[in-house]
This record gives structure tokens, sequence and C-alpha cells, in this order.
């Protein structure tokens, strides 16, 4: 006799602010109301009574005849709020939307709300139109909704618990929402598990009688085990960010489900130990290090990835992020434009003895004069350091009527009239301004000292917008002080404060014609902006595709978009035999390889395998065990 097999699990699920971000009948209203004096008025009252159903402090069916006597709208606004709603359907949802229509037959949209907008919503991804219990709207011969069908068991007090009683659900029953006559389901005994849906809006007095919170589907899918599509979810992926970073980070880690905290100063190593544990994602700018002790403390085993908010890496010890399988991006170009003109405005304020007049205006003091006020015309400029930015200002200075030298440590081909000096001796000798556009390694350090000092012009113009610690302090004070350097302008220090609250304490502080910037060379809005999309970007892709294009301390992989097959991302230490063991293990379980990838550092492997989703669980164990294994993830 065959054994009767079980029931399949049935999900109930909310739709407004659980399937959609947002209450229907608000949005509603908002559109009918379009360009109506009392509209804010109007949607206020809507909203106030749809939060205090939600609740549970306004009975459903007053809630909802008072809400629906407040609307004025008609099948256009519905058409129109169609178009909306579609637009807003839950970030967790639109992720999942694989494992709404695989299991389509199972899930039912229970909502108080209206088949009329919410049938066309969830038809959008896999939802059929008989799986969907709600209201429906009466409409006049115009078009203009003067009601409801009162019979409908939705639009009454305990209306969800009503109608999955005439459903009679045979098995499991789990319910996701986010309010109270969700939760009625569960307290009914006719939900076996009632979920508190918080990615959109979290109410307490609903999140408190829960079985579970769930800050997204991703995560209600992982604790019920019902899909390969979410191995983990992102909502228990923790992401710190550090040194007030754009809002535009903050929001791309957010939109994808991320646990995100931001944090606005720089952290010491003894801080940054304390708040990296459990932490996957840390982004930082250019005052918090992320050195060796750090990396090796317990607390950053879970780190995967590293997003420089600025151009220089020489914070963080990219070896040791490789050798611990942690990819490090950084945004090279982002504020190469921002850095440039900060730099060309410097030089003009300091030929022109700007900054001085400035000072005495304020004091009151009219100094009309042209004595030691120049044109930068026909002037020499020397860069040391030829790359993104030094370039740049070759092009913008030669524009400018300047003979641009350059020396940088590495071969170069000159822009435009540049000439290329062969050694910093040569450079220094010969120009009006100096101009240092160098990498923060530690061979930079102190790179202009008393002798190099002592090789330039007489009344020359110095600038650093490079590094801190390129420049040796005490040697340019003498050399101000000495009339060597008639005018500096200095943006970067070796030690700056941590905060806005700290006060800046340097050697140059109330020098002549020596202006002091506290490190804003990069720090425009629209470089802000463009670090703030570019970097997120980059670890968006390692986390969700496993590409590590523009990584600087790993091996270098543009994927394909992944497509109807799993990813399995294999990071080893770089020695022979590893692609074989891995091959080995695929063809001991029969597995089907759609597609491979392979790249190397000197120290670092780096093995992609799309394989067909099914397969044994076995084969993840066996790939973990492989020996020089240092990271295994999977992506689905």
């Amino acid at each position: 006799m065959p054994t009767a097999q079980a029931e399949p699990l049935k999900i109930v699920i909310d739709f407004d602010s659980t399937f959609t971000k947002v209450e229907g009948l608000d949005e509603l209203a908002r559109i009918a109301l379009q360009g109506n004096p009392k509209q804010v008025e109007i949607v206020g009252k809507i909203k106030d009574i749809t939060d205090q159903g939600m609740v549970g402090a306004y009975s459903f069916a007053d809630s909802l005849r008072d809400r629906v006597a407040l609307l004025p709208a008609n099948r256009s606004h519905v058409d129109q709020l169609i178009v909306f709603l579609k637009g807003k359907i839950s970030e967790s949802f639109k992720r999942n939307k694989d494992f709404l229509e695989e299991n389509a037959a199972q899930i039912l949209i229970v909502s108080s709300g209206f088949k009329d907008f919410i049938v066309p919503v969830v038809n959008e991804m896999g939802i059929p139109a008989e799986n969907v219990y709600a209201n429906t709207f009466t409409y006049d011969a115009e078009g203009n909704i003067t009601g409801y069908d009162a019979d409908n068991l939705l639009s009454q007090d305990k209306g969800k618990v009503r109608l999955l009683q005439s459903l009679q659900l045979e098995g499991e029953v789990y319910v996701i929402g986010d309010g109270i006559t969700d939760y009625e389901l569960r307290e009914s005994g006719l939900a076996n598990k009632f979920f508190a849906f918080t990615e959109n809006v979290s109410r307490k007095a609903v999140t408190d009688k829960a079985d579970y919170v769930v800050p997204s589907l991703d995560e209600f899918l992982y604790i019920n085990g019902l899909s390969r599509a979410q191995s983990y979810p992102k909502s228990r992926i923790k992401v710190l960010l550090l040194e007030n970073v754009h809002p535009g980070a903050v929001q791309a880690f957010k939109k994808e489900g991320f646990q995100v905290e931001l944090l606005k100063g720089a952290l010491d190593e003894d801080e940054l130990i304390e708040k990296i544990k459990d932490v996957s994602i840390i982004g930082l700018r250019s005052k918090t290090n992320l050195t060796k002790k750090v990396l090796e403390h317990p607390n950053a085993s879970r780190l995967m990835c590293v997003g420089a908010f600025c151009i220089g890496t020489n914070q963080i010890d990219l070896v040791e992020c490789e050798k611990r399988g942690i990819a490090v991006f950084n945004a090279p170009y982002s504020n190469t434009r921002s850095v440039v003109e900060l730099s060309i405005g410097l030089m003009v304020m300091l030929t022109r003895n700007i900054f001085e007049k400035s000072t005495k205006m304020h004091a009151g003091v009219w100094d009309k004069s042209a004595t030691n006020s120049y044109e930068i015309r026909g002037k020499k400029i020397g860069l040391v350091g030829y790359g993104s930015i030094g370039t740049q200002i070759s092009v913008i200075a030669e524009a400018l009527g300047m003979e641009v030298y350059f020396y940088d440590s590495v071969d170069k081909l000159a822009l435009g009239n540049a000439k290329k000096c062969s050694s910093l001796k040569e450079l220094l000798s010969q120009v009006d301004f100096v101009s240092l556009h160098v990498d923060g390694r530690k061979s930079n350090t102190n790179i202009i000292g008393k002798e190099q000092f002592s090789w330039m012009k007489d009344n020359v113009i110095f600038l650093n917008l490079s590094r801190g610690h390129v420049v040796e302090i005490p040697a340019l004070v003498e050399a101000i002080k000495s009339g060597k350097v008639w005018g500096a302008a200095i943006d970067v220090f070796p030690y700056e404060p941590k905060t806005n609250d700290e006060e800046f304490l340097n050697e140059l502080r109330g020098l002549p014609n020596v202006i002091l910037t506290p490190h804003i060379g990069g720090s425009t809005e629209e470089a802000q902006q463009n670090i703030g999309e570019f970097v997120p970007a980059k670890l968006l892709q390692f986390m969700n595709n496993g590409s590590t294009y523009g990584s600087v301390n790993f091996p270098e992989l543009q994927l394909p978009p992944l497509e109807d097959a799993h990813r399995l991302l294999h990071i080893h230490h770089n020695v022979p035999g590893i692609l074989a063991q891995i091959n080995q293990i695929f063809a001991k379980y029969h597995v089907n390889i759609i597609g491979q990838y392979l790249k190397t550092t000197e120290n670092t492997g780096y093995v992609i395998t799309d394989v067909a989703k099914e397969y044994s669980d076995e084969i993840v164990s066996e790939l973990k065990l492989i020996d020089n294994t240092i990271k295994f993830r999977m992506l689905y």
C-alpha cells in the first residue's frame, strides 16, 4: 500500500508593505488627488487610518470603510497605480522571483487590499490570479469607485481568519506579513508560524507577537531551508562603512538587502578590531588602517572584501588580505578631476598672493597692489608622479601656457609638449612650481626632504596633494622660513585628525603664504558621488557575481552573469594540481560543468565553476577540504 505523501507547505503572503514597499490605498489616494489642494490632508488621514488598523487600534471593517470613503478615485487612477506598484515590488521579492514562479501553486496572496491592482502586480512575479484573495472595488457607469463588495470576507473584521477557515488548507501554513491581521492567522491556529516582515516597515506591536522577524524574503527562505536560490541571506551579511562615506554607498548595500552600519569617523586598530566582528564587507577611506593585526584577529574571520573609498590603498595591508582570500577594491579615477582642479586653483592663488590679500580684507585692510602677484602663464611646472592626476594637470597646465616637466619612477609617455626628466634632481632644479602626485607606498616616505629642497630654485611654489608622509615637514618649514619656498599649498599631512572634532596640530600653522586644506583634494560632491557609486558596484559584483575585475590585490576575473546555474567559487594558494582536484570531485559526482574560469597571481588562485543546479551536497564539503583552500563560497 503506497505511503500517503505530506501536503506541500502553503505560504500565505500579505501584499501591502510586504510584497510591495508601499500601501496600495495610500498611493491610490495620492495619485487620485494629484493637484488637489487637499491632497496632503486627505492622504495623511488615509495613512493614519491604515497605520492604526495595522497595529489593531482601529477595527479593520471601519478602517476599510473610512479609507474608501475618503478616496475620490476611478479606473484610470487604478491603472496608474498598477504601473507605480510594479516599480515598488520589494527588493527581496524581486531577488527571489525564481522561487515565487517555481512555487506559485503553494503561494497565496491574502490581502485586505484590492484585486483590481494586486493581480496585475503579482502576475509579474509568476503568481496566478486564482491564488490572489483580496477585496474588489465597485464602480459607477463612468468608472468612478463607489465602494467595494461588502460581502467579501476580506472586507470584514477578522477577514483573513474567515477566509482561511473557508479555504480549509491542508498541511503546514506559514504566514508572511507586516500587520496585526496577518498575525491573527497564527493566533487563530490556522497558520503554524507567523513571520513579521520588516523590509519596508517594522511595527513593534506586530514583531513582538511573531514567531520570527524577517528583514527580507531571503531570510524567510533561509530559515526554512526552502530554496537553494538563497544559500545565505544578505540580511545576515554585515557591511561596515567608515569615515562618513557617501550616502549613495549606504543605499546601494541596503537596496541589496545587506545589514549596513555607517560610522562618521575613523577607527584605530583596537577600535576596528572590536567593530569588525562578524563583518563581511568593510568600506573605509584614508584615515582608517586595515593592518595585519586587525586582519589576523578572530573577529575579522568573516571578512570577504574591502572597499577603499579613495584612490590610495596604502592604509590597507594588501598582502595580508590576499593571503586570507580578501579582495580589495578602490576608486582609482573617481576623484581625479577634483584633485586636478584644486591643484590648478591653488597655484593661481599662491602666485597672485590671494590668500594674504583676502586675510587683510577681512581685517579691513585695502591693499591694492601688484607686488608679488604674477601670472602662471610662461612658468615651469614640475610634476612628481605622472599618473592619472599628474597627466590631467599636465594637459590643463599646458593649455594655460605653462611649460610642463615631469618625473616618474615608472617610464611614462609624455602628453602634449610635456618634457620627461630622468631624475628627481633634474626636475626640481629647473621648475617654478613643484606639485606632488605620487602614491602612498612606504618607499615614498620623505622623498622630499632637506636635500631635495636644496635642489629647488629660490622662491619656488610647492604643492602636496598626494600623501602626507612623502614630505618631511620640518624640512618644508625650514624651506618656507628661509625663502627657498615662496608659497606652499598642503592638503595632506603625516598625521591627520580622525574626526572634525579633533584639533589639527602641525608646524605649518601660521606660516605666511601657506594654504592648508584638510585633505579635501578629492572632496567634491561629484567625486564623492562617483566614489560612492563606483566602489559599492565593485564590491557588489564580487559578492553577487564573483567578479574581481578592478581588484588591487586579487586575480582579476570579469565573469558573465549567473544564469540558470549555481556558481562555486574556490580561492586557494597558488600551488599545482588544485584545478585537477576540483574537477575530479565534479567528475566523481557526475556534475555537469556549464562554465569554468581560472586566474592566478603569484600567490593566489581563483577558480569559478558554474554547474547545473542538481548536485550532491557532499561536493561542497569535499571542495572545502582540498588542501591549500583559503575560502570557498557559493552563489545561487
